[in-house]
This record gives C-alpha cells, sequence and structure tokens, in this order.
C-alpha cells in the first residue's frame, strides 16, 4: 500500500476517534441531564395533583439547559453525518422526547407534537442533516410516556385524584389509535407499539374499579335535569 494513502488512512481514523472522544463528552452531560429529568419526573407518582404544576416547573429548566448541548453536538457533526454517529446519542434524545412529552401532557393533557419536541430541545431543522430527532425516537418517547401514564393511572387514585385514570384512558386510547394507523417497519418499536395493549388494558380496570365504586364525579352519573314548564 501506498504510504501516502496510509498516512491519509491513519489521518482519517485519528480524527473519527478525536471527533468520537468530543461526542462522547457532551452526550455524557446530556445523559447526566435526562437522567436528572426523568427522575424529577418520577416523583409525579407520589405528588397530589395540586402540586404537579410546581413540580413541572423544576423540570423545565433542565429541558431547556439540553439546548445548549444538542447545539454543540450538532456543531461537531459533519454534514450529512446524521446516520454515522446517531446511535451515540439515541437513548439520550428518546429520553430528553419523553421527558418533553411527559411535562406537556401533565400540564396541559395534550400530546406535544414532533415539530414541538424538537423546538423544545433546541432543534433546528437546517440541522436535519447532523442531528435532530427523528420520527422513530419520537414515537418511542410517546411510548415510554404511555407506559408512565399507566403507572399514574393507578397511583393517582392511591393519592386520591380519580379523575385522572379516566383522563389518562382517554388520552392513550387516542394515542394508541394514531398509532394503529402507522405503518411502523421498525421491528422494534412495532413490538413497543404491541406492548401498549397492556397499558391500556391496566388503565381500563383502573378506570373499571373507579367507575364501579363511584368515586369519581364523572362516574357517579349525571345530574337530574328539572324540567321547566312551557
Amino acid at each position: 500500500m501506498d504510504p501516502q494513502d496510509l498516512d491519509l488512512i491513519n489521518g482519517l481514523l485519528d480524527s473519527d476517534a478525536e471527533l468520537r472522544e468530543k461526542l462522547k463528552e457532551h452526550i455524557n452531560d446530556f445523559d447526566k441531564k435526562t437522567r436528572t429529568m426523568v427522575g424529577m419526573l418520577n416523583k409525579v407518582h407520589s405528588t397530589p395533583s395540586s402540586e404537579i404544576l410546581a413540580l413541572l416547573d423544576t423540570v423545565r429548566p433542565v429541558i431547556q439547559s439540553c439546548q445548549e448541548t444538542t447545539a454543540t453536538l450538532a456543531a461537531l457533526v459533519p454534514p450529512n453525518q446524521f446516520w454515522r454517529w446517531k446511535d451515540m446519542w439515541t437513548n439520550s434524545l428518546r429520553s430528553a422526547a419523553f421527558s418533553a412529552l411527559f411535562v406537556e401532557y401533565l400540564a396541559s393533557g395534550k400530546l406535544l407534537s414532533l415539530q414541538d419536541a424538537n423546538t423544545q430541545l433546541g432543534i433546528k431543522e437546517e440541522w436535519k442533516d447532523r442531528f435532530t430527532l427523528g420520527v422513530e425516537d419520537y414515537l418511542h418517547g410517546v411510548i415510554t410516556m404511555v407506559n408512565e401514564l399507566s403507572r399514574l393511572a393507578v397511583n393517582a387514585v392511591t393519592l386520591g385524584d380519580f379523575e385522572a385514570p379516566i383522563r389518562i384512558s382517554v388520552f392513550v386510547k387516542d394515542v394508541f389509535a394514531g398509532f394503529s394507523m402507522l405503518n411502523l417497519k421498525n421491528d422494534i418499536l412495532r413490538r413497543r407499539f404491541d406492548s401498549l395493549k397492556y397499558d391500556i388494558k391496566k388503565i381500563e380496570e383502573v378506570v373499571y374499579d373507579v367507575s364501579l365504586r363511584k368515586l369519581a364525579p364523572s362516574s357517579k352519573g349525571p345530574a337530574k335535569e328539572t324540567k321547566t314548564q312551557e
């Protein structure tokens, strides 16, 4: 092999190794932030509904701090090399997406869109060839949120919030219906989607129990109307 070719190859290998180490440093920081967010959000299972908004206020600054990390990663990755390096940050990014999704549901009862999830994490459209929250990673975050909501349906009742399981049930069934219309090609994603059936069953059992015991105001039946004479 030509010595010049060897020098070129060694140079490329050294450059890749250097870039990998730089990425790893910032991904470790990203991972720490996502673990912090997940740990803070886990407190929702032991937090009364009246205090959940205050809890979310402690999580949002950490989500915002992820914007600095995503910007740094996007600046480090060379153009058109997203697929080459994405596996390094996939787990951290999915956890960050889950955190943003869960916070949005707890705050508004709505599903955060893919575009809004990218925005909350500071990910810009022009980075798509270097760093972005892709569709599959977003959907993994949605599934993780549903897994967490099935836990919350049980724990909310324990804390005396009997309406929460009913709201969660409506929301999760809507998410499941949306998933059912997707043509999922990823085997791992498809298996995780199939597992949502167990989450729905778990939530339905809680709703049934709450309704049977007439613990939630909405399960006590409609109020009697007073007829007026014309």
